[in-house]
């Protein structure tokens, strides 16, 4: 039986059994296209005579040496991609519009020049003359980068192939068009065309290639997922604008590991590097405030110390407002539960406002512990010693749950100036911590010890 054609929304990728004039998932009007059926393949009997090329096995244990990587001179940016760039690795980096994306692979690429690759910036966005005023503006105007501004795919991969640079970075991903697709540049088959072309060049020659991608409006990489997967390193730049510290955080490395931060601080000359993120996003803490406190944190393999503010006051509206910056605001509502169900404290007719100071965002669930600590002393306006630090994953039973890296979070407190941490039962503190140190085993025995109540 021949196979049926299938039809699929070329801006969003939804697959439909049948043609229709609106997508119903994204609701884009003449985006459907038809797609030819995939072809069955050889019979097992042509198979025998029309014989490809062997493939290349080898054992499993067979050793060898660990690709070489190139320093950029950016350490931040160096420690993000797992210690320096690798050859033939493909790279997405994506961010929110005016992030300072462009900024940051401007400067990168201009480290990565001096320190002798050959490197191409291609722009679809902006004319090489635009992109000369911002390098003139960064103090990059002598750096030896070759620029274009070019969105034909096959123009770019005929250039590529007869320059042979070491790093080339296209920007953005969503601007190339691949004439031999019949879609829109910035549509899904487009941008799934032009990602596995320039992933396929970068292993074929050798060349690092690096790529802008936009993102939607809920802060995900715009265009079809399969081009994380084509990728072999994700970054994704961070920050408030209303803040100058922005943060590149890897979230998928083939070459190091995920969930590395490195932090920036954008200046009128560029994003300048931030050695010391901890005393970054700490405020002045020379006087204790209800609501605020310390959680050590960890981000990739960087311990890192931020404050925590909460704010609790009577709601005036019958539905209490619940606002969070920079955490998970089912996490908080989570917590809120626990702290009435098994503390009997409770939080209605109350607002509760959350706020990671300095633009930083916590994933990682060692920060219940902080969260519950700063909730309880904005509500009772009782605060803690400025000198502390606190971290603990919170269970729905209450129970403080030990968290990693226990000994790397007391260590970035200590040298810091901290001199004591509240920490789960069961902790992994080290043969010396350097630090007074009060072990939690529940939330009632939290809440009894530090609070006086229970």
């Amino acid at each position: 039986m021949a196979k049926q054609s299938s039809f699929t929304c070329s801006s969003c990728g939804a697959a439909h059994k049948k043609w229709s004039g609106r997508c119903d998932d994204c609701g884009a009007w003449n985006s459907i296209v038809e797609e030819a059926p995939l072809s069955a393949g050889p019979s097992k009997k042509s198979l025998g005579a029309q014989r490809g090329s062997a493939m290349i096995l080898t054992d499993l244990s067979t050793e060898e040496p660990a690709p070489p990587r190139v320093k950029s001179g950016l350490d931040e940016l160096d420690r993000v991609l797992g210690g320096g760039l690798v050859r033939a690795s493909a790279i997405l980096v994506g961010g929110d519009p005016g992030i300072g994306k462009s900024t940051l692979l401007l400067q990168a690429t201009a480290s990565f020049a001096r320190a002798g690759l050959k490197c191409i910036y291609v722009s679809g966005e902006e004319a090489s003359a635009q992109i000369r005023m911002r390098a003139q503006r960064l103090n990059l105007a002598d750096a030896p980068v070759q620029l274009a501004a070019e969105t034909n795919l096959r123009d770019i991969i005929t250039t590529l192939d007869k320059e042979r640079p070491d790093l080339v970075v296209i920007d953005s991903i969503q601007t190339m068009w691949a004439d031999n697709v019949e879609s829109a540049p910035g549509s899904v088959a487009q941008v799934r065309a032009a990602c596995h072309e320039l992933v396929t060049f970068a292993k074929r020659t050798g060349t690092s290639v690096v790529l802008v991608g936009h993102v939607t409006k809920e802060g995900q990489i715009a265009g079809p997922r399969v081009v994380e997967h084509m990728v072999d390193t994700v970054l994704y730049f961070e920050g408030e604008r209303g803040h100058q510290f922005r943060i590149l955080r890897a979230v998928k490395n083939r070459f190091g590991p995920a969930d590395e931060i490195g932090v920036f601080e954008m200046t009128g000359e560029g994003l300048a590097q931030v050695t010391n993120p901890s005393a970054l996003f700490l405020s002045e803490r020379d006087k204790p405030a209800p609501g605020s406190v310390v959680f050590a944190g960890i981000e990739g393999t960087r311990p890192v110390l931020c404050e925590l503010q909460a704010l609790v006051a009577p709601s005036p509206h019958s539905q209490p407002r619940r606002t969070v910056v920079g955490w998970d605001g089912g996490r908080l509502a989570m917590i809120l539960a626990v702290l009435e169900a098994r503390c009997g404290i409770p939080f209605t007719g109350l607002d509760v406002y959350l706020n990671v100071a300095g633009g930083m965002r916590i994933n990682e669930p060692a920060a219940d512990l902080a969260v519950a600590a700063a909730l309880l002393s904005a509500r009772e306006d009782a605060p803690l010693p400025a000198d502390i630090v606190v971290f603990g994953e919170i269970s729905l039973s209450g129970a403080l749950r030990p968290v990693g890296q226990t000994e790397n979070r007391l260590k970035e407190a200590q040298k810091l100036g901290f001199t004591g941490a509240i920490a789960p039962m069961r902790s992994k503190l080290g043969s010396d911590a350097g630090l007074k140190i009060q072990q939690m085993s529940d939330l009632t025995a939290f809440v009894g010890e530090i609070f006086g109540a229970g």
